[in-house]
């Protein structure tokens, strides 16, 4: 069985039964899942799809909450929003995505947050090449009033899963929304990032270390420490830039439900967002070592959603 991303296949998974096992249920141990695809793909890839995802709308609800503590007379300062997004393919690998923010309340952040806006709109072009590596190409607005292009690029070793690296490249400009009325800015920054990771099956624990430049042209190390659970992602991250002082702090991602949706045809379908999730600025670092995600869905759990080591160890024992 080979699972697919918007039709790119992403892992397979092969039943092979223990030889000699006295228990006749299957269960996770007969079960080798790898992102490599086998020599079946070639002939499952040409067979006609009963159910592609092509060309069906999905309506995504991702709430937003951010909190700041910059005023000593007052605790936090709090936004939260409601972001639904229209998410569609019309080819293999391709998304377009066009996200509005909705605010719900707004205690402490600048006016414009108390507008109606919109929040991502892209459109992502994402391949599968040999040797595991996988590479996605995103024009459009992002997150951190940004827009431009990125592209991402990431390989997972064939004789080691555990073991991948991955890189990261973007030029964008400053974009905000004042309303439905966008300001965009002329001048364009640069920024990259490139490191390896490593996966600790036996804890779902994933460990990555990265070389990057940020959107003020600042290079530095970052390091992230994070655990796998099926409905949650916590971890730890410290940054250490040149000419700049040390920042860290926690981040997590949190699976809402329900778990799993169904689809009527060509029916647009509504769901709440896969997961939700923030990240706490231990450091209370305004301006440095600043970044963008290029998709709404961009975060430390979806990333991992396709893991080899993570999905057997959700496999359950019958």
């Amino acid at each position: 069985m080979v699972v697919l991303d918007n039709n790119v296949p992403q892992i397979s998974l092969l039943y092979k039964p223990i030889v000699g096992d006295s228990i006749s249920e299957a269960s996770c141990r007969d079960w080798i899942v790898s992102y490599g695809l086998g020599g079946g793909w070639n002939k499952v890839n040409k067979v006609k799809r009963k159910n592609s995802s092509l060309f069906k709308v999905d309506v995504t609800i991702y709430p937003e909450l951010s909190l700041k503590n910059l005023v000593i007379t007052q605790i936090y300062q709090v936004l939260f929003n409601l972001a639904p997004a229209v998410e569609v393919s019309f080819w293999k690998g391709m998304k377009l995505t066009a996200q509005v923010v909705i605010p719900i309340y707004n205690d402490g952040y600048p006016y414009l947050y108390d507008k109606v806006h919109p929040g991502f709109i892209g459109i992502s072009q994402s391949v599968r090449l040999p040797y595991n590596i996988w590479g996605t190409l995103t024009v459009g607005h992002f997150s951190g009033d940004r827009y431009g292009v990125d592209l991402k690029v990431n390989h997972r070793f064939i004789r080691d899963n555990r073991f991948g690296v991955e890189g990261r490249i973007g030029y964008t400009g400053a974009a905000y929304w004042d309303g439905f009325t966008c300001y965009f800015g002329t001048k364009k920054q640069l920024m990259w990032s490139v490191g390896g990771s490593f996966y600790w099956p036996q804890y779902n624990i994933e460990t990555t270390m990265k070389l990057e430049q940020y959107l003020l042209g600042e290079k530095g190390v970052r390091i992230d420490i994070v655990r796998h659970f099926r409905y949650a992602s916590i971890g730890f991250f410290a940054m250490k830039g040149s000419g700049v002082k040390a920042n860290g702090g926690f981040r997590f991602q949190v699976a809402l439900p329900p778990y799993k949706y169904k689809r009527k045809g060509y029916m647009p379908r509504i769901i709440p967002s896969k997961n939700m999730g923030m990240a706490y600025n231990a450091g209370n670092e305004q301006y440095y070592y600043k970044s963008y995600r290029s998709s709404p869905g961009d975060n430390i759990m979806q990333a991992n959603s396709f893991n080899p080591y993570f999905i057997k160890s959700e496999l359950l024992v019958y």
